[in-house]
């Protein structure tokens, strides 16, 4: 092959399959590149097979050739998938089932698909390297190099996706070498016995990394969460005050999303009472509750505190601080927090609010969203915002936010 300048080579939106599955285009960067390979990775019954024949079928749709290979299932178990999750033509989609990928090469050749779904990668083998087995370094590398030399063809670029086993450490079973040869790693969060399924971009070349998408498993397979601000929220009329919640607003990848944190406080009858979270980690939660009882004065030694979010989503960034103590204390104090009003601030040892990054996009999507007041740290906003909706409360301290928020306007000397 020739080399060519690079202000020679042309590229366009057309290099990319759009599917009709907008959290998919939305985790892929806009869709699936031509000439590209993505391995998609999660823990067994995660839904890695449901997702892409969902793929395969909109693909299909819209006049793509596809072959669908499985060295895991067999054609009358894909078959079985497919008519309980796809209620449209599979005329373009051909399967074969087979643990060669020798067989798979010539299936490619004789059906000339635009679009190769290989599921999963460490199941397969090439004659050429017998007798090393399936799974091994050598056969999973091997199979991942031929069907990236299929893909990045110059004459005849295809895309294609490969289903990559997780081990025990939840990372792609095999080589590192299998991440940095291909161009895209989406990894599926979520548990079989749960609804909420994240699929996020670990790496992406044509994309966001950390790019994050949401779905709901059910049993027409994976629906795409269009708006998850929403689905993490509990959604109550305008004048109803629940005691134990707080609002925030999280990043996903790019997006802001505005997630709902409960938290129950309950006297303890034991020694030791319990700090409980599925969402949050048990070293920051016990941090955040030494902080609210040295700094905040909520006398919690006796007490059992629990603490999740709702909708299941993991609470990773420390811009969910002050609601996760806001939350706690709305409990302890069994009083509710208006549910307008975000807490977007993370706390230091010494009780003082911190800014968080990318605080202008989240009080944009707050204000989009209709709420009436976000509470974030003192001199943390650096341009002005034309917000219509929001007004942005700063404060220094914790004690501030506490009193401000739960203390009678007369007790504050501020009049009714």
């Amino acid at each position: 092959m020739k080399p060519k300048k690079l202000n020679e080579v042309q590229t366009s939106k057309s290099d990319r399959i759009i599917t009709g599955i907008s959290e998919f285009n939305r985790v892929m960067g806009g869709g699936i590149v031509r000439d590209s390979i993505t391995i998609l990775t999660a823990k067994p019954g995660a839904g890695k097979s449901t997702l892409l024949l969902q793929v395969a079928e909109d693909a299909s749709l819209k006049g793509y050739k596809v072959l669908y290979a499985s060295g895991e299932e067999s054609e009358s178990q894909i078959k079985n998938r497919a008519d309980r999750i796809l209620n449209r033509s599979m005329d373009n989609i051909w399967v074969v089932s087979d643990t060669s990928m020798d067989n798979v090469v010539s299936a490619i050749n004789e059906v000339d698909p635009d679009l190769i779904i290989v599921d999963s990668i460490q199941t397969f083998t090439l004659e050429e390297y017998m007798p090393s087995r399936a799974g091994s370094p050598t056969q999973t590398m091997e199979c991942a190099n031929e069907l990236t030399r299929i893909a990045k063809s110059s004459a005849r670029p295809r895309a294609v996706l490969l289903v990559g086993q997780m081990n025990k450490n939840e990372e792609i079973a095999g080589l590192r070498a299998l991440e940095h040869l291909v161009d895209t790693v989406l990894i599926i969060d979520g548990e079989s016995g749960e609804e909420l399924r994240g699929v996020t971009a670990s790496k992406n070349r044509f994309g966001s990394t950390g790019e994050t998408s949401f779905f709901s498993m059910t049993e027409d397979g994976m629906t795409p969460i269009e708006n998850p601000s929403e689905y993490f929220m509990t959604q109550r009329e305008s004048n109803m005050d629940v005691s134990g919640c707080a609002l925030t607003v999280v990043r996903e990848g790019t997006r802001p999303i505005i997630v709902e944190i409960e938290s129950l406080v309950a006297t303890t009858f034991t020694p030791y009472p319990s700090r409980i979270s599925e969402n949050l980690k048990r070293e920051q939660l016990n941090t955040l509750i030494s902080i609210l009882e040295q700094r905040g004065g909520i006398e919690l030694f006796n007490k059992n505190v629990v603490v999740k979010s709702t909708g299941g989503l993991q609470l990773r960034e420390q811009s969910v601080n002050l609601a996760v103590i806001m939350s706690i204390v709305s409990s302890a104090k069994d009083k509710g927090i208006s549910n307008d009003t975000l807490f977007i601030a993370d706390i230091g040892l010494t009780g003082e609010l911190k800014r968080v990054p990318s605080l202008e996009t989240r009080l944009k999507e707050a204000d989009r969203m209709g709420f009436k007041k976000a509470y974030v740290a003192k001199k943390s906003i650096t341009k002005k915002l034309d917000l219509k909706n929001l007004e942005v409360i700063e404060r220094n301290t914790l004690n501030d936010v506490i009193t401000h928020v739960f203390e009678p306007r007369a007790k504050r000397g501020m009049p009714f």
